[in-house]
């Protein structure tokens, strides 16, 4: 079925997921999996979900409880623990809110930002050496990219090398990855006065930070923003970083 877990997927993340040894018997686990995966992948309503995944309002009852419990942040910190931590890259890519997300009260404290091009949700990442998201986060599409930088990189480790644009040319990222004990290797702006060390050799690796925002726009639910509140479009960035550890795991020999 497509974009159905995989047996080996679904070995991996089985145990990770809550267990309910009494009451009422639940719909299958991986049905429902599948089922949410199936929407992150298509971007459609969770209304047009097919038959074969079960109810869709289980399907969507199930996304929301198991986020709410902090599942997929545990999956996404089981999966990642694994991450080469000696190269760290950090990066954003913006989406746009389509109309039926944008729907709701109060959307700026959504992560909903007012743009030119309208309204738009800023996706924040950060990689390891091999393009795979160790920590995520979310907030609305004007804010500057340096925004979570101290959040995101509050677990870089020692002797490890930070790579990232332009826009995070700022003396105080540059201090905070030497208090950390490790080295921005980050472009200068233009305006910069002082020298600083830079090697553009390392920097060349910093594509795979987009290649990560590729990969995880080709699933439609992400590429545009459909869910009105903030912890749920967060949930799916997660799911889709999952599927690439998964996948990652599986293809290593």
């Amino acid at each position: 079925m497509r974009y159905a877990l995989s047996t080996y997927e679904w070995s991996v993340i089985r145990p990770m997921l809550p267990n309910k040894p009494r009451g009422v018997p639940r719909v299958d686990d991986r049905r429902i999996l599948n089922g949410i995966f199936w929407v992150l992948r298509s971007g459609a309503p969770w209304r047009d979900l097919p038959e074969s995944f079960g109810p869709h309002t289980t399907c969507y009852n199930r996304f929301v409880r198991w986020r709410r419990a902090g599942v997929w942040d545990q999956i996404m910190d089981a999966l990642a623990s694994a991450h080469d931590a000696a190269v760290q890259m950090i990066d954003t890519s913006v989406v746009r809110v389509h109309q039926h997300g944008a729907c709701i009260a109060g959307n700026r404290e959504q992560h909903m930002g007012r743009s030119r091009g309208g309204l738009t949700s800023k996706i924040h990442a950060v990689v390891d050496a091999a393009g795979l998201p160790t920590r995520l986060g979310l907030t609305p599409g004007e804010a500057h990219d340096n925004r979570l930088c101290s959040v995101l990189l509050a677990e870089l480790q020692p002797r490890a090398i930070l790579l990232a644009d332009r826009g995070y040319d700022a003396d105080w990222i540059r201090e905070f990855a030497t208090q950390k004990g490790a080295w921005a290797n980050i472009p200068p702006k233009r305006n910069r006065k002082e020298p600083i060390c830079f090697s553009p050799y390392i920097y060349r690796s910093r594509n795979l930070v987009e290649r990560f925002f590729n990969r995880i726009k080709q699933c439609r639910r992400i590429a545009t923003r459909y869910d009105k509140l903030a912890a749920n479009y967060l949930a799916f960035v997660k799911l889709a970083s999952i599927r690439l550890w998964l996948r990652a795991y599986e293809s290593t020999p």
